[in-house]
């Protein structure tokens, strides 16, 4: 399986600008400059979809994995935090927070530990192999 995407970028970083396009087409040239990336500009930038892709991938997994042990996932839903280190340049940490209604049969120490399985078996977690991953989970019951 391969997926792509494209980045368009024209001018100097600061007052520059592009867009991005994904295979899928949910992303058509969405814009993103200097401003959506380090400012509070409306547009795209690669941190938010690294978070996004991460929050997606995470849950994804945590869901496979409890419907392989016979489980009937219900919702769950997953905030994730993209830190920079602006000075040294790169992703210091992701903080992702996993926010779950309980499973019949599962109890909440179960549920914690197979999250933090899912977490180092989650395809972006191991893509990203290095970086600080902080987990929370919180189980409704």
């Amino acid at each position: 399986m391969k997926r792509t995407a494209k980045a368009f970028w024209q001018g100097d970083l600061k007052s520059g600008r592009g867009h991005l396009t994904t295979q899928s087409g949910v992303l058509n040239e969405t814009q993103y400059s200097f401003n959506t990336r380090f400012a509070d500009g409306i547009g795209a930038n690669p941190e938010e979809l690294l978070a996004a892709a991460h929050a997606g991938c995470f849950t994804m997994a945590i869901a496979y994995a409890l419907s392989e042990q016979g489980y009937a996932p219900g919702e769950m839903n997953t905030n994730a935090v993209v830190s920079v280190d602006m000075v040294k340049g790169g992703i210091s940490q992701i903080d992702l927070e996993l926010n779950a209604t309980a499973i019949e049969g599962l109890t909440a120490e179960d549920f914690e530990k197979q999250a933090f399985i899912s977490k180092e078996n989650c395809i972006i977690s191991k893509a990203l192999a290095g970086i600080k991953i902080e987990l929370t989970v919180n189980y409704l019951q």
